[in-house]
């Protein structure tokens, strides 16, 4: 008597379930279309714009995260090294070279979900435009690790992989159509501790 009325109930949870999770698997792993790759780094600049697509939308409504417009600026994300190399937090790296131009600029770290790693005071747990030393020619080196390096250091110390987030304030970058000419930063690994 109940058998048909379960196995129609049975039938509704898997599938619904099921769609519910697939939806979200997919909305999690991309950001939409129209990512910018200069490196390792990725960015996605129609992704706050009327221009994004149904994916990049709903994976902005579901993040629940304000972005930049295009033009306030622009983020770029690397989640690995110059080699290929997936990051991970429990090997140093050394970021190098020049940013493209912009009025500002901010570089964190974050998990691999997103989330900023956080860092016990007084160790820094990002870097900015401002607070960065610079050789004579323009260009910086920053060490991120977990034991302190004099200069530009920020502190990393995890087990589980990290991506390297990048923010240009105020940048003509945003708006360029040559973006795949700019410079990035060189991403590279330094040494990794033993697991």
């Amino acid at each position: 008597m109940f058998r048909l009325p379960l196995l129609v109930l049975v039938s509704l949870v898997i599938a619904f379930g099921g769609g519910v999770w697939s939806a979200s698997i997919a909305l999690k792993a991309t950001s939409g279309f129209g990512a910018i790759s200069l490196g390792p780094w990725v960015a996605y600049p129609e992704l706050q714009t009327d221009k994004a697509d149904p994916f990049a939308r709903a994976h902005r409504a579901g993040d629940g995260k304000i972005l930049l417009g295009r033009a306030e600026g622009l983020v770029f994300t690397a989640s690995t090294d110059q080699d290929g190399a997936a990051l991970s937090g429990r090997c140093s790296y050394e970021i190098s070279g020049l940013t493209p131009p912009a009025r500002f600029w901010t570089l964190r770290i974050t998990d691999s979900d997103g989330a900023p790693l956080s860092s016990p005071a007084p160790f820094p747990a990002s870097l900015t435009s401002w607070n960065t030393l610079r050789d004579a020619d323009g260009t910086f080196r920053i060490a991120l690790s977990a034991d302190a390096r004099a200069g530009n250091w920020i502190r990393l110390d995890a087990e589980d992989g990290v991506a390297f987030v990048l923010t240009l304030i105020d940048t003509p970058t945003a708006g360029s159509a040559g973006l795949v000419e700019l410079d990035m930063p060189v991403i590279q690994q330094t040494g990794c501790r033993d697991a």
